[in-house]
């Protein structure tokens, strides 16, 4: 289909709270969403960087940056038939796999809405519906997180994410093991940990984690400390912000690195490669999950349609809009349809756009390609 149209769109959306991780407290949530359009049909997509290149080197200025001056002009005007295509018109950039994706995800939902069906449908998945978790930040005394659990487990939300940072570790995963001692969590370190603190990943194995979610840092020795840490521990380790591309969860399925993979569409390149990943680690019988980025309704409706391929076997980082925002940027907003769960799409590609009043009132910046 020809690229007739690209409309891109830096974004800061505030948020209904203080998200407080090892990385810092955020208030904002900074999203690149990018408009395609052809022959008729528009779609939308997100990859959501963070503001400041913590969690990962791409941020969004860089990758808004990056899309405008080095990658939209190698699609417009193009009659791009597969992402694949898509993808190989991008190759002479290296890295940078937010923007790539920011580019490719679009692509995707406006070939769904070419060929007249829901997204999950075009990338191979089924399922009218989706699991998701509950993730709880660092929070201000041990009393409100517990109140925060019980209602998320009255919800009926399968398993409870629990970011873990020094300060907020130890004691309060035996607080929440000691009263909810049945229930499925996993801790998020976020990279704030060293081999150094191997006895403390020793004496979380007594307290039944589903997972450890990135405990090392994402380093030149990424793969070969949490293979080692792995070796070490009985709980399995998942990795995140290691698990930058296929090569990448290739090499650390090879070096037991990990048990588990967070697959994060932007951060891994976009659909394609998230496809492909979790199919690969299905060969090895290495679970995955869909990881989140705060994103607005847009980029949590593209998730969902993501989690209902058949190796997403945990419950995903996909929330109800009012999780995070007192009013989503994506409409319509995102709800759960029933116990712990989110509908998926009922019409081609997704059903969420920006709500245009909104996106002018919280447009950064913006940059439009015509053919």
């Amino acid at each position: 289909m020809m690229i007739e149209s690209i409309e891109i769109y830096r974004v800061r959306v505030p948020l209904a709270f203080v998200w407080k991780t090892s990385y810092g407290d955020q208030h904002d949530t900074d999203t690149v969403l990018v408009r395609m359009e052809s022959q008729g049909h528009h779609a939308w997509g997100e990859s959501c960087p963070p503001y400041i290149p913590n969690y990962s080197a791409e941020h969004t200025l860089a990758t808004f940056h990056t899309v405008r001056e080095h990658m939209a002009g190698r699609i417009i005007g193009q009659d791009i038939r597969t992402a694949q295509d898509l993808l190989g018109r991008l190759d002479f950039v290296k890295g940078n796999q937010f923007a790539r994706a920011a580019l490719e995800i679009a692509w995707w939902v406006l070939e769904a809405k070419r060929q007249g069906v829901p997204l999950h449908v075009a990338l191979g998945g089924t399922g009218d519906r989706v699991a998701v978790g509950a993730d709880f930040g660092v929070q201000d005394s041990l009393d409100i997180l517990m109140k925060k659990i019980d209602e998320a487990i009255a919800q009926g939300f399968p398993r409870i994410k629990l970011k873990f940072r020094p300060g907020w570790d130890l004691d309060m995963v035996a607080a929440v093991r000691s009263t909810f001692p049945s229930f499925t969590f996993h801790i998020d370190c976020n990279a704030a940990y060293t081999l150094a603190d191997l006895d403390l990943f020793r004496t979380l194995d007594r307290y039944r984690l589903a997972m450890i979610e990135q405990p090392l840092a994402d380093d030149g020795l990424s793969l070969v400390n949490h293979a080692e840490l792995q070796s070490r521990i009985e709980t399995p380790v998942c990795l995140d912000e290691s698990a930058l591309s296929l090569a990448h969860v290739k090499a650390a399925i090879q070096m037991k690195a990990c048990r588990v993979i967070n697959i994060k569409v932007a951060r891994v390149g976009g659909l394609t490669a998230s496809r492909d990943i979790q199919a690969y680690c299905a060969q090895h019988s290495v679970p995955c999950w869909v990881g989140g980025m705060l994103e607005t309704a847009i980029g949590g409706a593209i998730c969902a349609e993501l989690a209902t391929l058949p190796n997403f076997t945990y419950a995903g980082d996909i929330f109800p809009s009012s999780y995070f925002y007192r009013d989503d940027l994506g409409k319509p907003e995102i709800v759960l349809s029933g116990r712990g769960e989110i509908a998926t799409s009922r019409v081609p590609g997704i059903a969420q756009e920006p709500d245009p009043d909104l996106l002018k009132r919280w447009t950064v910046d913006h940059a439009s390609f015509r053919a």
